[in-house]
């Protein structure tokens, strides 16, 4: 789906990413993902970030808390930032405020995630055309606990 390349003739380039909106297409992006980084987690029980990744938790999701300043989120390692993590990321599901998204998108360019999941009130254009031209697709401005909620039974 992402990361792909694509022959056209000798020359061969990486395949665009999406911007995705279609409820099939973000089921199959949930039935298939493992591993979810959420950038923003906070510690608070009461927070969206902490609810909604205690929901993915308990889905099965295996969840990277990203967040500076933090040891332990939700009984996981946290990660000071996306270029911490050295595993494969599925999703990075973001919870942080759009106008400061952009210093994290050469990060998730590096990391090579399947999705960048901007969550609700989440919006960024710039963000998501470069995002896109990597090859990474992207969601925006959608809740991924209520789409899993909606879609995934």
């Amino acid at each position: 789906m992402t990361n792909e390349h694509i022959r056209n003739g000798d020359e061969i380039k990486l395949k665009e990413g999406n911007i995705i909106s279609e409820n099939s297409k973000i089921k199959d992006m949930l039935d298939n993902a493992k591993t979810i980084a959420v950038l923003g987690l906070s510690p608070k029980p009461g927070r969206d970030s902490n609810m909604v990744a205690r929901y993915l938790q308990k889905r099965g999701y295996k969840i990277i808390p990203v967040r500076p300043g933090q040891k332990e989120i939700l009984g996981e390692k946290v990660c000071e930032s996306l270029d911490e993590i050295d595993a494969f990321v599925d999703i990075v599901d973001v919870f942080i405020n759009p106008a400061k998204l952009m210093p994290h998108v050469e990060k998730t360019i590096r990391l090579k995630p399947k999705v960048f999941w901007m969550q609700l009130t989440v919006e960024n254009e710039k963000a998501a055309e470069i995002l896109t031209k990597a090859g990474i697709d992207v969601v925006m401005n959608r809740c991924i606990m209520i789409d899993h909620e909606d879609l995934c039974k």
